[in-house]
């Protein structure tokens, strides 16, 4: 599929605002709301866009406290992958979790309450899964870009 400047600045509204109407979306991206419409079906039924969801400010729910933590696991076999994903995707405190390159195998991006509610976790969660060789973790202080 062809993704032309239109159709980017289409995912570029949606991204802002997904709940934008045909017609308002239109508008900004100077089109008539049929062919709008029809651009942003192509765009969904192609997999472009996957889907739609909502924003959430975790702040406001009490969660003010973020952090990296990189894991390198003591053994690489795909049982061991296995076992890992499964474990992580039990936390609630991992809102993203990646398998990367480098010194570690995993970068998760933790959510918690504090620095106690943190603690907790990595002392009688994250340090009880097997495998896991180090764990290291960096406290996010303020967030500066967010796309």
């Amino acid at each position: 599929m062809t993704i032309d400047v239109i159709d980017h600045k289409i995912l570029k509204h949606l991204k802002q605002n997904a709940r934008l109407s045909n017609q308002e979306l239109a508008e900004l991206v100077n089109l008539s709301a049929s062919a709008c419409h029809r651009r942003v079906k192509i765009l969904e039924k192609s997999g472009v866009i996957e889907g739609y969801q909502a924003k959430i400010n975790y702040e406001k729910l009490g969660m003010n406290f973020f952090a990296i933590v990189e894991i390198k696991l003591s053994q690489l076999t795909e049982t061991d992958h296995l076992h890992m994903l499964e474990q992580i995707n039990m936390f609630e405190e991992v809102i993203n979790a990646y398998i990367v390159t480098g010194e570690s195998n995993y970068i998760l991006y933790i959510m918690t309450e504090d620095l106690n509610s943190f603690s907790n976790f990595v002392i009688n969660k994250l340090n009880k899964v097997k495998g896991i060789m180090s764990i290291n973790s960096k406290i996010i202080l303020d967030k500066v870009i967010q796309k």
